[in-house]
Protein backbone atom coordinates (compact mmCIF):
# COMPACT_ATOMS: atom_id res chain seq x y z
CA UNK A 1 0.00 0.00 0.00
CA UNK A 2 1.32 3.44 -0.92
CA UNK A 3 1.65 6.36 1.44
CA UNK A 4 -0.42 9.54 1.43
CA UNK A 5 0.99 12.47 3.33
CA UNK A 6 -0.52 15.93 3.85
CA UNK A 7 2.06 18.59 4.69
CA UNK A 8 0.78 21.72 6.44
CA UNK A 9 2.59 24.85 7.57
CA UNK A 10 1.57 26.46 10.88
CA UNK A 11 -0.67 29.54 10.79
CA UNK A 12 0.57 33.12 10.69
CA UNK A 13 2.35 34.26 13.85
CA UNK A 14 2.95 37.63 15.44
CA UNK A 15 6.60 37.53 14.36
CA UNK A 16 5.52 36.75 10.78
CA UNK A 17 3.49 39.96 10.65
CA UNK A 18 6.38 42.19 11.71
CA UNK A 19 9.16 40.45 9.82
CA UNK A 20 11.07 38.90 12.71
CA UNK A 21 12.69 35.56 12.00
CA UNK A 22 11.68 32.81 14.42
CA UNK A 23 13.77 29.73 13.71
CA UNK A 24 13.34 27.50 16.75
CA UNK A 25 12.22 30.47 18.83
CA UNK A 26 8.52 31.19 18.90
CA UNK A 27 5.64 33.61 18.89
CA UNK A 28 1.90 32.92 19.14
CA UNK A 29 -0.51 32.70 16.24
CA UNK A 30 -2.39 35.82 15.22
CA UNK A 31 -6.16 35.72 14.82
CA UNK A 32 -5.52 35.47 11.08
CA UNK A 33 -3.26 32.49 11.76
CA UNK A 34 -5.94 30.77 13.80
CA UNK A 35 -8.47 31.42 11.03
CA UNK A 36 -6.05 29.98 8.46
CA UNK A 37 -5.78 26.73 10.36
CA UNK A 38 -9.54 26.55 10.74
CA UNK A 39 -10.04 26.90 6.98
CA UNK A 40 -7.30 24.39 6.21
CA UNK A 41 -8.88 21.97 8.67
CA UNK A 42 -12.24 22.36 6.92
CA UNK A 43 -10.68 21.63 3.52
CA UNK A 44 -8.76 18.68 4.89
CA UNK A 45 -11.91 17.29 6.46
CA UNK A 46 -13.50 17.13 3.00
CA UNK A 47 -10.50 15.20 1.69
CA UNK A 48 -10.32 12.56 4.40
CA UNK A 49 -12.87 9.78 4.77
CA UNK A 50 -12.06 8.58 8.27
CA UNK A 51 -9.78 10.77 10.37
CA UNK A 52 -9.21 7.93 12.82
CA UNK A 53 -7.26 6.07 10.13
CA UNK A 54 -4.72 8.87 10.04
CA UNK A 55 -1.70 9.70 12.16
CA UNK A 56 -0.98 13.36 12.92
CA UNK A 57 2.65 14.25 13.57
CA UNK A 58 3.65 17.80 14.46
CA UNK A 59 6.71 19.84 15.24
CA UNK A 60 6.80 20.48 19.02
CA UNK A 61 7.31 24.24 18.71
CA UNK A 62 4.55 26.40 20.16
CA UNK A 63 3.20 27.76 16.88
CA UNK A 64 2.83 24.28 15.41
CA UNK A 65 1.29 22.90 18.59
CA UNK A 66 -1.28 25.72 18.55
CA UNK A 67 -1.96 25.08 14.86
CA UNK A 68 -2.28 21.33 15.41
CA UNK A 69 -4.76 21.86 18.25
CA UNK A 70 -6.99 23.88 15.93
CA UNK A 71 -6.78 21.20 13.25
CA UNK A 72 -7.67 18.53 15.79
CA UNK A 73 -10.74 20.50 16.87
CA UNK A 74 -11.95 20.85 13.27
CA UNK A 75 -11.15 17.26 12.33
CA UNK A 76 -12.48 15.88 15.63
CA UNK A 77 -9.17 14.14 16.22
CA UNK A 78 -8.09 13.18 19.74
CA UNK A 79 -5.25 15.55 20.69
CA UNK A 80 -3.81 12.88 22.95
CA UNK A 81 -2.98 10.85 19.82
CA UNK A 82 -0.86 13.57 18.21
CA UNK A 83 2.84 12.72 17.98
CA UNK A 84 5.31 15.59 18.46
CA UNK A 85 8.60 14.95 16.68
CA UNK A 86 11.57 17.34 17.17
CA UNK A 87 12.92 16.39 13.74
CA UNK A 88 10.12 18.51 12.25
CA UNK A 89 11.26 21.70 13.99
CA UNK A 90 12.15 24.74 11.90
CA UNK A 91 15.78 25.40 10.99
CA UNK A 92 17.71 26.72 13.98
CA UNK A 93 19.21 30.17 13.38
CA UNK A 94 20.93 30.43 16.74
CA UNK A 95 21.17 33.98 18.05
CA UNK A 96 19.47 35.34 14.93
CA UNK A 97 16.14 34.13 16.28
CA UNK A 98 13.82 37.04 17.05
CA UNK A 99 15.78 39.54 14.96
CA UNK A 100 14.82 41.48 11.87
CA UNK A 101 16.74 40.78 8.68
CA UNK A 102 17.98 44.39 8.79
CA UNK A 103 19.54 43.74 12.21
CA UNK A 104 21.26 40.62 10.91
CA UNK A 105 22.58 42.44 7.84
CA UNK A 106 23.95 45.20 10.04
CA UNK A 107 25.64 42.97 12.61
CA UNK A 108 26.85 40.07 10.44
CA UNK A 109 27.25 41.43 6.89
CA UNK A 110 30.04 39.02 5.95
CA UNK A 111 27.97 35.98 6.93
CA UNK A 112 25.34 37.00 4.38
CA UNK A 113 27.75 37.47 1.49
CA UNK A 114 26.78 35.30 -1.46
CA UNK A 115 23.41 34.33 0.04
CA UNK A 116 19.93 35.05 -1.28
CA UNK A 117 16.34 35.34 -0.04
CA UNK A 118 16.01 31.55 0.09
CA UNK A 119 19.16 30.43 1.93
CA UNK A 120 20.58 33.23 4.10
CA UNK A 121 19.24 31.69 7.31
CA UNK A 122 21.66 28.76 7.04
CA UNK A 123 24.64 31.06 7.72
CA UNK A 124 24.13 31.83 11.41
CA UNK A 125 27.24 31.00 13.44
CA UNK A 126 25.19 29.08 16.01
CA UNK A 127 22.52 27.71 13.67
CA UNK A 128 21.99 24.72 11.42
CA UNK A 129 23.21 24.26 7.87
CA UNK A 130 21.04 22.92 5.08
CA UNK A 131 22.69 19.50 5.36
CA UNK A 132 21.78 19.36 9.07
CA UNK A 133 18.10 20.03 8.42
CA UNK A 134 17.99 17.75 5.40
CA UNK A 135 19.53 14.94 7.45
CA UNK A 136 16.97 15.12 10.25
CA UNK A 137 14.07 15.46 7.81
CA UNK A 138 15.40 12.47 5.83
CA UNK A 139 15.66 10.51 9.06
CA UNK A 140 12.07 11.43 9.93
CA UNK A 141 10.73 10.46 6.51
CA UNK A 142 12.56 7.14 6.66
CA UNK A 143 11.08 6.42 10.10
CA UNK A 144 7.50 6.90 8.85
CA UNK A 145 7.84 5.33 5.40
CA UNK A 146 5.57 2.43 6.37
CA UNK A 147 2.79 4.67 7.71
CA UNK A 148 0.06 4.76 5.03
CA UNK A 149 -1.80 7.93 6.12
CA UNK A 150 0.00 10.92 7.62
CA UNK A 151 -0.81 14.54 8.39
CA UNK A 152 2.36 16.55 9.04
CA UNK A 153 2.28 19.99 10.69
CA UNK A 154 5.59 21.76 10.26
CA UNK A 155 7.20 25.05 9.18
CA UNK A 156 8.10 26.99 6.06
CA UNK A 157 11.61 25.67 5.52
CA UNK A 158 10.94 22.14 6.76
CA UNK A 159 7.84 21.92 4.56
CA UNK A 160 9.95 22.88 1.53
CA UNK A 161 12.61 20.31 2.38
CA UNK A 162 10.04 17.54 2.89
CA UNK A 163 8.60 18.23 -0.56
CA UNK A 164 12.03 18.70 -2.07
CA UNK A 165 13.19 15.31 -0.82
CA UNK A 166 9.96 13.71 -1.99
CA UNK A 167 10.45 15.11 -5.49
CA UNK A 168 14.24 14.63 -5.43
CA UNK A 169 14.83 18.31 -6.08
CA UNK A 170 18.14 20.14 -5.90
CA UNK A 171 18.58 22.20 -2.74
CA UNK A 172 18.10 25.54 -4.54
CA UNK A 173 14.88 24.36 -6.19
CA UNK A 174 13.52 22.92 -2.93
CA UNK A 175 14.09 26.19 -1.06
CA UNK A 176 12.12 28.10 -3.71
CA UNK A 177 8.98 26.01 -3.23
CA UNK A 178 5.84 27.73 -2.02
CA UNK A 179 5.12 27.68 1.71
CA UNK A 180 2.31 30.15 2.30
CA UNK A 181 -0.03 29.94 5.28
CA UNK A 182 -3.11 29.51 3.09
CA UNK A 183 -1.91 26.35 1.34
CA UNK A 184 -1.17 22.75 2.13
CA UNK A 185 0.11 19.85 0.05
CA UNK A 186 -0.76 16.23 -0.63
CA UNK A 187 2.15 13.89 -1.36
CA UNK A 188 1.04 10.62 -2.94
CA UNK A 189 2.04 8.35 -5.83
CA UNK A 190 5.15 10.43 -6.48
CA UNK A 191 3.09 13.57 -7.08
CA UNK A 192 2.57 16.75 -5.06
CA UNK A 193 -0.87 18.37 -5.17
CA UNK A 194 -1.44 21.91 -3.91
CA UNK A 195 -4.55 22.95 -1.99
CA UNK A 196 -5.57 26.48 -1.02
CA UNK A 197 -8.69 28.14 0.31
CA UNK A 198 -7.77 31.41 -1.41
CA UNK A 199 -9.67 31.77 -4.67
CA UNK A 200 -9.49 34.50 -7.26
CA UNK A 201 -12.73 36.33 -8.02
CA UNK A 202 -13.71 36.66 -11.67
Amino acid sequence: MGQTMYVIRHGETEFNTIGKFQGQGDSPLTQEGRDQMYHIGRMLKMEIENIHDWKIISSPLGRTVESTNILCDVLMYDKENVIYDPRLQEVSVGNWSGLYIEDIKAQWPRLLEGTNHYNWYFNSLEGERYADVEARISDFLDSVKDEPKLIIVAHGVTSRIIRGLYQQLHKDDALRLEASHETFFKLADGQVKRYTYEYEEF
